[in-house]
C-alpha cells in the first residue's frame, strides 16, 4: 500500500495527517457553529453582503501570496540549511503583492462605484492580506512535517475568535462589527503562527531576503499565480455574481451551502500537503513502476473519502440545513446536494494539482485553471439569469469537473497524470485500507 512503502515515516504521515485533521476539524466546526449563530442573528440579506464582501477581497488574494504556497513547502522540504533565506526572501515578495492587491481593490470599487457603505468594509477587509503573510510559518511547518505546533495554536485562537464573536452576538452589535471581528481572527491567527515559530525555531528577524532568490522563486511561482488566480476566480466568483444579477438574499443561500461543503473540502488538502513532502523526499530511491502505482493510490485514496463524504451530505442536506441555519435558510438545500458534489471535482484537482507540481510540470498548470475560469463565468452569466442560485451550483461542478479533470486529457503533458486519475478514480476504493493500516501502527 501507499503508506506502507513510506518507510521509517508512517508514524509521521499518520501522526500529521491526524493533527491537521482535528486541528482542521476543531477550527472549520467552531467556525461553522459560530457562522450559525451569526446567520441566523444578521439574516439571509446582511449574512449575505458579509459573504459578498469576503468573497469579493478573496479574488485578490492571490495576488498578495502570489501563488507560493506549494512552491514554498517544495523548496524547504529540500533546503539544506538554507530556510532563513527562503523564508525571508518569500515573506518579502509577500508583502510587496500584498500592497500591490490592496491598491488594485481600491482601483476597483472605484471603477464599479459600490456603495459607500459596501466600500468601506470591503477595505476593511482587504487588510487580512497583510496578515496572510505569515501563512509562510505554517507552510515551513508542513515542510518539515511537524504540523502539530500550528495546529494548537489555530486551535487556541480559533476558540478565542468565536468568543468574541458571541460576544457580539449578545450585544447585538451591527454588521461592520463582525467585519471587524473577521479581520482580527485573522491577526489572532498571524500571531499564533509568529509564536509558534519564536518558541520552537527562533525568532523571524534571523530571517535573510536574499534578492538573488527572486528571480527564481517569481519564475517557478508565476504559471501558479495565473493558475491560483483562475482557481480563486472559479471559485468566488460566483457569490460575486449571484449578488450582483440577483440579490444579497440569494449569495447567502449559497454562502450557506458552500459553508457546508468546505467543511470537507480541506481533507485532500490536508493529505496532500502532509504526504508531498515526504514523496519528493523518496521520489529519488523508488524505481518509475513503484512510484507511479503510489500516486494512483494517493489519488484514489482522497477522491474516494470525497465521494462518501459527498454521498452523506447528498442524503441528508435537508437536516443539516434545518437543524443549524433554520427555515429562512432552506433555500439553500437544493444548492447543497448539488455542490457536495464539488469535493469529488477538488479532490482531483488537488491531489493532481500536488503531483504536476512535485513532477515540475507546473508552467502548463495555468491552461487547465484557464479551462475552469473562462466555463465558470461565460455558464453562470447564462444559467444565473434563468435558473437563479441552482444553476450557478451546477456551474461549479461543471467547472471543477473541466479544471481538475477533463483539461488534464486535453493539455498534452498531463494525459497521464488523466490515465492516473482514471484509474484511481475507479479503484481508489480499495486504497481505503490504508486507514485501517494506520490505526493499527498508532
Amino acid at each position: 500500500m501507499f503508506f506502507n512503502k513510506l518507510q521509517g515515516n508512517k508514524r509521521k504521515v499518520a501522526s500529521n495527517v491526524v493533527w491537521a485533521m482535528t486541528g482542521k476539524i476543531v477550527n472549520m466546526a467552531g467556525a461553522l457553529l459560530v457562522g450559525i449563530l451569526v446567520a441566523r442573528y444578521l439574516g439571509p440579506s446582511q449574512y449575505g453582503l458579509m459573504n459578498y464582501i469576503i468573497s469579493y477581497v478573496t479574488l485578490f488574494t492571490v495576488i498578495s501570496s502570489f501563488g507560493m504556497d506549494n512552491i514554498e513547502i517544495r523548496e524547504l522540504a529540500k533546503a539544506n540549511g538554507d530556510e532563513k533565506y527562503i523564508l525571508g526572501t518569500c515573506f518579502g515578495i509577500r508583502c510587496g503583492f500584498s500592497i500591490i492587491a490592496y491598491i488594485l481593490i481600491s482601483l476597483s470599487l472605484f471603477f464599479f462605484k459600490a456603495d459607500r457603505y459596501t466600500t468601506i468594509m470591503i477595505l476593511t477587509y482587504s487588510s487580512v492580506l497583510f496578515m496572510q503573510n505569515f501563512n509562510i510559518i505554517r507552510n515551513y511547518f508542513f515542510s518539515i512535517v511537524e504540523n502539530r505546533y500550528v495546529v494548537q495554536t489555530e486551535i487556541s485562537r480559533t476558540i478565542l475568535g468565536a468568543i468574541i464573536k458571541v460576544v457580539l452576538l449578545l450585544m447585538k452589535a451591527p454588521l461592520e462589527y463582525f467585519i471587524f471581528a473577521t479581520v482580527f481572527d485573522t491577526i489572532l491567527i498571524a500571531s499564533g503562527y509568529f509564536l509558534s515559530y519564536k518558541k520552537k525555531v527562533g525568532a523571524i528577524l534571523e530571517w535573510k531576503f536574499d534578492k538573488k532568490r527572486v528571480p527564481f522563486i517569481v519564475k517557478e511561482s508565476f504559471p501558479l499565480v495565473l493558475s491560483g488566480a483562475a482557481v480563486i476566480i472559479y471559485q468566488k466568483i460566483d457569490q460575486v455574481m449571484i449578488g450582483n444579477m440577483i440579490d444579497k438574499s440569494s449569495v447567502g443561500y449559497f454562502a450557506t451551502a458552500c459553508k457546508f461543503v468546505d467543511l470537507i473540502l480541506f481533507i485532500p488538502t490536508i493529505l496532500t500537503q502532509t504526504i508531498v513532502p515526504l514523496l519528493i523526499k523518496e521520489k529519488q530511491t523508488m524505481f518509475p513502476k513503484e512510484f507511479r502505482e503510489r500516486k494512483i493510490q494517493f489519488i484514489g485514496v482522497v477522491t474516494w473519502i470525497s465521494i462518501i463524504f459527498a454521498i452523506i451530505y447528498t442524503l441528508f442536506g435537508y437536516w443539516f440545513v434545518s437543524l443549524t441555519y433554520g427555515e429562512k435558510y432552506l433555500m439553500a438545500v437544493p444548492v447543497l446536494h448539488i455542490m457536495a458534489w464539488k469535493t469529488v471535482g477538488m479532490a482531483l484537482s488537488s491531489s493532481s494539482g500536488q503531483i504536476i507540481i512535485m513532477e515540475g510540470l507546473q508552467k502548463w498548470s495555468v491552461l487547465r485553471n484557464i479551462v475552469g475560469c473562462v466555463v465558470c463565468i461565460v455558464l453562470n452569466m447564462l444559467i444565473i439569469p434563468h435558473y437563479g442560485i441552482v444553476g450557478s451550483a451546477w456551474v461549479t461542478i461543471i467547472t471543477v469537473l473541466c479544471s481538475g479533470f477533463l483539461s488534464n486529457f486535453i493539455i498534452k503533458p498531463y494525459r497521464e497524470i488523466f490515465k492516473l486519475q482514471c484509474i484511481g478514480l475507479f479503484t481508489g476504493w480499495k486504497s481505503l485500507l490504508f486507514i485501517k493500516q494506520i490505526i493499527k501502527k498508532q
